[in-house]
């Protein structure tokens, strides 16, 4: 922007988001202790709006609003006014959004909300419009009837905040009970999710229509529990009618973070890095199980995405691509019937608008189409009396030509800051990946990312940073940094059998108890004991869109606690499976993962100890045969022959190699097998270890 008319004091921030509303006229502070100061020595509220860079009707809310002079004035004379981006400070947006949900029943983004001086809350909502529309009140609106009712009802405000912070300190301050964990409390969970599931369309409810990978996880986990073809028909279904829908990008892979209907037509179109390392990881762990070839289509070209246009140089992933480009949502990814023709000529274009639905009047807005596939290549086929192989050369050359040419369009925008929590999940994702699919690229893009955070995002006190963006890392690393690439760290440990990353999953870990673990109730808080004091300090309980701190705490401490022999580790992890017992009771679709980490607890892992040189065949071998089909309950670890992986893993000692080949051992509930030496052998006996 060349001599802009204003500029706030959020020009000297980082964050893509913030950055945005640098020039607004409304008089922005972030959030600081200055801002909050201010507030109490001028008996100010403050308006608080919280948001994110990819998010479209945050765009839109400031457009209309926060751009608007008249409106910025109403709020600069009565508010302190603060922004606040969600994914660098994810504890306030956790706390504020608890609040604004027991207001009105609902949240979302972007998120406003009105606050004492003191920081408590005692209004809020979402978006409003600039004037009555929507059957919601314009903004100008309600910052007049808000000052108003703050200057004259001192007391009701007080009433109100008085409420809301009774029912925070109920959602932060959980209690433990003495109540053991029940043996068929995961297959309850399954039914009562199973029960709003979509047998048309997949996924779970009606629009809009969320991924949901969490709970899928639970369906294909009772798929190894018991065999129960239902749940595993859930999972495909939903994994087909996502990769074959609008939500995925067929031309350039990855998703996009919802879809607005339920057949999975019409997405929401930012591209979060979560949602694509917990899809990708899905879709892994479902062509395990499946082997069907649309599953690894959809990895490869997600994987390809991320590395291609989501990969800061020195290794790092940055976090979200936006919604709109031009100032219209979706522009980028749309399609125009006439203009494909010219690309593609008249005979492939009619075989691709076929396949993919591009319609003349368009199945989206303003005569557009969304890259969709309705119908099977195969059956199409047949009805249009040509040849597969012709159709698939049609399909795949029309890819390439659309795909470069959308590349000349002006691209969404790239929020880069890298976060040290979505890296873990995305770190993940590549380490599961290279082990079903051997793929180089695969492991070596999860190496570098989590060296980047290593080497770029350590705090000083040995803990971690929150966020790196343009050279600086930032913030107080929350619990679910730690958590997220512990778990990362160690699934890279199982994918190359580094024994440095299982030393840094471990130094981790001794620093994520250090600093969040609750020694008194059990489970993790949010913030650490260096964090600045909110008005609450939370246990971050849901699996929302990501999963909580909580439940991956408790997956990485059993992991480890198996892997390492740490009893210590495997009784926190109890406490905190315990400690949110009741929330799986009441409410498993919000818990999905922490269900998981029952499961893993109450069925305990398969334990693999294999026995060579990976430099050597026969070892390579036996380690591809346990990656061959998916075990959600197992850990795998290698000797190095020397003795030096012994002295870590106590699963090794003792273990050694049959008549000079490399050999495998299979334990659980501290009964180990004979070893094996050949790979199919292995396999069978990983379909029926130890009882």
């Amino acid at each position: 922007m060349t001599d802009p008319k204003h500029t706030n004091r959020l020009i000297g921030e980082t964050s893509p988001y913030l950055l945005q509303h640098a020039h607004n006229p409304v008089d922005w502070f972030p959030w600081c202790d200055e801002v909050l100061q201010k507030a109490v020595e001028e008996d100010r509220p403050i308006f608080l709006s919280i948001g994110y860079s990819a998010c479209h009707w945050c765009h839109v809310m400031e457009h209309e609003s926060f751009e608007n002079e008249s409106i910025a004035e109403i709020m600069n004379a009565h508010f302190m006014n603060i922004k606040v981006d969600r994914e660098e400070r994810p504890d306030l947006d956790e706390i504020y959004m608890n609040a604004v949900q027991m207001m009105t029943g609902s949240g979302g983004w972007p998120m406003s909300i009105f606050l004492t001086p003191q920081g408590q809350p005692f209004y809020g909502g979402t978006y409003f419009p600039p004037d009555n529309r929507y059957g919601r009140p314009g903004f100008p609106q309600v910052l007049e009837s808000v000052a108003q009712h703050y200057r004259n009802h001192r007391d009701k405000v007080s009433e109100a905040a008085g409420r809301l912070m009774d029912g925070l300190h109920r959602m932060a301050h959980l209690k433990a009970l003495p109540e053991a964990l029940e043996p068929g409390l995961f297959s309850a969970a399954f039914a009562q999710i199973a029960g709003n599931f979509d047998k048309k369309n997949g996924g779970f409810g009606t629009q809009p229509k969320f991924p949901n990978t969490m709970n899928l996880s639970i369906c294909l986990r009772e798929w190894v529990r018991r065999a129960n073809q239902e749940a595993l028909d859930m999972v495909v279904l939903t994994l087909e009618k996502m990769a074959r829908g609008g939500i995925y990008d067929q031309l350039g892979g990855g998703f996009h973070r919802y879809s607005v209907d339920h057949h999975w037509l019409a997405p929401h179109f930012e591209k979060m890095l979560y949602d694509n390392a917990l899809l990708a990881r899905l879709y892994v762990e479902a062509f395990q199980v499946t082997r069907k070839p649309l599953f690894q289509r959809v990895v490869d070209e997600t994987l390809a995405y991320v590395i291609r246009e989501m990969t800061h140089p020195e290794g790092g992933f940055y976090s979200t691509q936006d919604a709109d480009s031009e100032g219209e949502e979706g522009k980028f990814f749309v399609w125009e019937s006439d203009e494909v023709q010219a690309l593609l000529g008249e005979e492939d274009a009619a075989l691709f608008e076929r396949y993919f639905d591009i319609r003349s009047g368009g199945n989206f807005e303003h005569g557009m189409s969304i890259l969709n596939v309705p119908e099977d290549l195969e059956a199409l086929s047949r009805f249009l009396q040509v040849t597969p192989e012709k159709f698939q050369t049609a399909i795949e050359k029309g890819k390439r030509i659309l795909f470069d040419h959308r590349e000349k369009r002006v691209k969404p925008g790239l929020d880069d800051k890298i976060q040290v929590n979505w890296n873990g999940l995305m770190i993940s994702a590549f380490a599961v990946a290279y082990q079903a699919f051997g793929d180089p690229a695969y492991l070596e893009a999860g190496s570098r990312a989590a060296q980047f955070i290593l080497d770029n995002m350590r705090s000083e006190a040995g803990g971690l940073c929150h966020i790196w963006k343009d050279g600086k890392a930032g913030f107080h690393g929350y619990q679910d940094d730690c958590a997220f690439l512990i778990a990362g760290l160690i699934d890279l440990y199982e994918a190359s059998f580094d024994l440095a990353w299982l030393k840094q999953a471990q130094e981790l870990t001794e620093t994520m108890i250090a600093q969040f673990w609750d020694e008194k109730e059990g489970g993790f808080f949010y913030t650490g004991t260096d964090h600045e004091a909110l008005i609450v300090r939370s246990k971050n309980p849901y699996d929302n869109a990501i999963p909580s701190g909580n439940s991956v705490g408790a997956f990485v401490l059993m992991r480890l606690g198996a892997l390492l022999g740490r009893e210590d580790f495997w009784d926190k992890a109890e406490r905190t499976i315990r400690l949110f017992q009741p929330f799986l009771k009441e409410m498993p679709s919000g818990f999905g993962h922490m269900a998981c980490a029952l499961d893993f607890f109450q069925q305990r892992p398969v334990e693999v100890a294999i026995v060579g040189s990976l430099t050597e065949a026969d070892t390579r071998a036996l380690v591809a045969a346990v990656n061959r089909n998916w075990m959600p309950n197992r850990v795998v670890s290698v000797s190095d022959l020397e003795g030096g992986t012994a002295d870590w893993i106590p699963l090794l000692v003792g273990k050694t190699q049959v008549d000079g080949r490399a050999a495998a051992y299979v334990c659980q509930n501290f009964t180990c097998s004979a070893p094996v030496t050949d790979s199919e052998e292995l396999v069978h006996l990983l379909e029926s270890p130890p009882p």
